[in-house]
């Protein structure tokens, strides 16, 4: 009895706190509470469990792509619980780690579960408990962690092990380095997309002949055109994607250079240290290094400096012209000179000394020694502190960054920014790590990597001068708060002056939405969120679609992927003219002729059961496609529509 009325009084604060907050709230006979009771007994759709960080977008391009999902969901950010409600998705509010939310969702029928809870110790409960429960399903996980992700890869069965940082971080880095290509093997090929201006009016037929469209901007700003035909019409000032083998590039003038991706690439800001080096880079670098040590002496050092060098010419002086040697000669210059110095230091040999002079040069005698011993050891102390905060900061990669150029800057140490540094170290870049967080768990692998590190709040001017920012080559802000990463961006925008539209500045924003208004409000260009890079490869994975690569043609994300044919599919007996229009189909692995490729298909080329499909579209147009393909009536799971 209390039970039943402790469940009364928290459906009444339930429904009182939606009143409050306008988020609605389930209540007895209401649509969403029918939704969220019939789920129980859905079957092939997909579960989410967690929709904070990319599980929001998951479930957002599962809803696009007009798959039926359920939510399992713990947490009380209203704005999620608003869109979820907004789509029409029904959500379970309970600990998806418990068997009692996951049945609620229909688990017993579902044909996937994503698992992409806050914390990999969460996932990975979550991920087990679904395992047991049903064998059979197909569970995709994010995990972080790369020793549990290898150890759960092959135990979780069907499904797969995602990362987040390691999906993301290829655009990242083609966008810092302002690459228009973007290298995709298919089915054991080399292709290309590459972006390219057309050089006379005419069709992509008549222009680039083998190639296929991937995608047009046209130069008056109007809607970019998805996947066109080849008949398309392109103009010079037009940014077209096209996508081929170096051969078929090749053949319409536009061969591809592939740069190398080896230390000899590196820029005028690498500090490898290698052997060989051309005397004018001898040179440079000496300038460098003492440029860098004037610049580190503070004003006590300098002063002290100033005093010795005067106290030591006036002593000189003062001994070459009134010292007297026993025979009645004078001090040459270099002899006064190595008196001074023997009496600052206070060595004294016995070949000079005070005795039977006159009682005046007696008198600064002793003012000599009194006055070289305080500037000397005022002296031996400052440097000392200059030795130390040299190491300090070399430790902490300041000494280094001031003197490079050429390179890239990399504000924010997480798993994305080890991946992007990563990927940019293969690509013989060099790098400076801009870390607010001496704790970081990553500090140790980013300097193993060569690169220096400092450690300082990048929003600061200072901080943005010490890593050199005037001078770089791109600069990469990718730490998990837009807020942050926005105010970086401003400064970095402040720092760089007239240089701001020449130098890729790549921030990193979760919110699709706020990415856009940041790039159109703010003048940036290469804003990326890592939750819209990765989730298509998560749903891809949970549908049974294979991923293959992702990359961006101005702002808008494309995915490759490839799709097996089944036998009682919508797809098979299909031409590829009545594919979906912006979807294209690149290459064709023939069912029994042992995977070669056919490539480009024609348009009267008809599917056959078993064909392997190499595909590139949007994400939504893809998970359209897979769900045309699946088998109606059993024989594997079916996506139905929602609703």
């Amino acid at each position: 009895m209390a039970d039943r009325r402790g469940r009364v009084k928290a459906a009444k604060k339930g429904r009182w706190a939606g009143r409050k907050t306008g988020v609605p709230v389930p209540e007895p006979g209401s649509n969403r509470a029918m939704r969220e009771r019939a789920c129980r007994h859905w079957s092939g759709h997909v579960i989410v469990c967690g929709l904070r960080g990319i599980g929001l977008r998951i479930v957002e391009q599962l809803h696009l792509a007009g798959v039926q999902v359920a939510v399992v969901d713990d947490e009380h950010d209203l704005r999620r619980v608003q869109l979820v409600s907004d789509w029409g998705i029904p959500r379970i509010v309970g600990s998806a780690r418990a068997r009692t939310p996951l049945m609620e969702a229909g688990l017993a029928g579902a044909a996937a579960v994503v698992c992409v809870e806050h914390g990999d110790l969460h996932t990975l409960e979550t991920a087990l408990l679904v395992r047991e429960l049903r064998p059979d399903v197909r569970v995709v996980v994010q995990l972080v962690n790369s020793t549990i992700a290898a150890s759960v890869s092959s135990m979780t069965g069907p499904g797969a092990v995602l990362d987040v940082a390691s999906l993301a971080t290829p655009s990242v880095v083609e966008a810092c380095l302002r690459r228009t290509t973007h290298p995709l093997k298919l089915g054991g090929v080399r292709f290309v997309v590459a972006e390219l201006n057309p050089p006379r009016p005419g069709s992509f037929r008549s222009l680039y002949e083998e190639l296929a469209p991937v995608a047009v901007a046209p130069a008056d700003g109007s809607p970019m055109v998805i996947c066109p035909g080849r008949d398309q019409p392109v103009a010079p000032g037009d940014l077209v994607a096209v996508l081929g083998t170096a051969e078929q590039f090749a053949a319409v003038g536009h061969p591809l250079a592939d740069e190398p991706a080896s230390a000899a690439s590196e820029g005028p800001g690498h500090h490898g240290g290698r052997p060989g080096l051309h005397p004018v880079a001898r040179l440079r670098r000496v300038r460098r290094t003492v440029s860098g040590l004037a610049r580190a002496t503070d004003r006590p050092l300098r002063l002290a400096l100033a005093a010795l060098g005067t106290f030591m010419v006036v002593s000189t002086v003062v001994l070459w012209i009134a010292y007297r040697r026993p025979g009645g000669g004078r001090l040459t210059a270099l002899d006064a000179l190595y008196f001074t110095v023997e009496t600052v230091a206070t060595v004294g040999f016995g070949d000079f000394s005070f005795s039977g002079q006159a009682v005046w040069l007696e008198a600064f005698g002793v003012l000599m020694i009194l006055g070289g011993i305080t500037l000397v050891t005022s002296l031996f102390a400052l440097l000392t502190n200059l030795l130390v905060s040299l190491r300090l900061e070399q430790s902490l990669g300041r000494h280094r960054a001031t003197t490079m150029t050429g390179h890239v800057v990399l504000v924010g140490l997480g798993s994305v920014g080890l991946g992007v540094l990563r990927g940019l170290r293969r690509e013989g870049q060099p790098v400076v790590v801009v870390e607010q967080s001496d704790a970081n768990r990553y500090l140790d692998q980013a300097r193993a990597l060569g690169v220096p590190v400092l450690v300082a709040d990048a929003s600061q001017r200072q901080s943005l001068v010490a890593a050199n920012v005037e001078k770089a080559a791109a600069v990469a802000v990718l730490t998990s708060d837009d807020l942050v990463n926005l105010e970086t961006g401003l400064a970095v925008r402040q720092v760089l002056g007239g240089r701001f539209g020449q130098v890729p500045v790549v921030l990193r924003v979760f919110d699709r939405g706020l990415a856009r208004t940041v790039e159109r409000s703010f003048g940036f260009r290469d804003v990326r969120s890592t939750s819209a890079l990765a989730a298509p490869w998560f749903v891809a994975a949970a549908l049974g679609l294979d991923v293959l690569g992702t990359f961006w043609v101005q702002h808008q994300a494309f995915l490759a992927g490839r799709l097996v044919v089944r036998a009682h599919g919508s797809l098979g007996g299909l031409t590829m003219q009545e594919l979906p229009a912006r979807t294209r189909v690149v290459a064709i692995g023939r069912a029994g002729r042992g995977g070669q490729l056919e490539y480009p298909p024609r348009r009267s080329t008809r599917l056959r059961p078993a064909d392997e499909l190499y595909l590139i579209g949007p994400s939504q147009e893809l998970l359209r496609l897979l769900r045309s393909n699946q088998r109606p009536g059993g024989g594997g799971p079916q996506l139905p529509v929602p609703g």
